[in-house]
């Protein structure tokens, strides 16, 4: 089966989970690709869909949650899967699933309008040499570092194990 991984990122920590899930597709026997939601290809000729989004201020980027909306009709006829990417923790026990407001604030509509077989929120990753503007000015304030922390806090383990899960619910053998 044909997987499209499509994403919405600002500063490229979502793009590099987005391309890492697609590569451990592969790794499982699917041909699967990554690509941002402003340049998805017609999700029609794929048989499964992933979509993620970087998070802020508790709300997918407006561009990827618009995406979902618009195609909710295509998608919600095929195997989906939602993840977000963007708390900024360093301990690893601060992205519980189970954290109130965790989520972000679209998903419950996501959910209603595709009906993804799962969602899930990754950590992500602040590289203050990436960040806009706007952004630099909120690191600057007194507690702007405790709000945007700089480092990877992507558990890449935890995202091989979801790709993994995948990959076993669409049920194709490892190559």
């Amino acid at each position: 089966m044909n997987v499209i991984v499509l994403y919405a990122s600002r500063y490229g920590s979502t793009k590099g989970i987005a391309e890492f899930i697609a590569e451990k597709l592969r790794q499982h026997g699917l041909e699967a690709e990554a690509r941002s939601v402003d340049a998805a290809p017609e999700i029609r000729d794929y048989g499964a869909v992933v979509i993620g989004s970087a998070v802020y201020m508790g709300h997918w980027m407006r561009e990827a949650a618009e995406f979902v909306r618009k195609n909710s009709d295509v998608l919600d006829g095929r195997p989906v899967w939602l993840f977000s990417s963007g708390p900024l923790k360093p301990e690893p026990e601060a992205v519980s699933q189970d954290a109130p407001g965790i989520e972000p604030d679209e998903i419950a509509e996501l959910r209603r309008l595709v009906h993804p077989r799962n969602t899930r929120v990754f950590s992500g990753a602040l590289d203050p040499a990436k960040l806009d503007f706007p952004h630099r000015l909120i690191r600057r304030l007194p507690a702007g570092r405790e709000v945007l922390p700089e480092g990877d806090f992507r558990n890449w383990d935890e995202i091989e194990a979801w790709a993994a899960g995948i990959a076993r619910e669409i049920a194709v053998p490892a190559a």
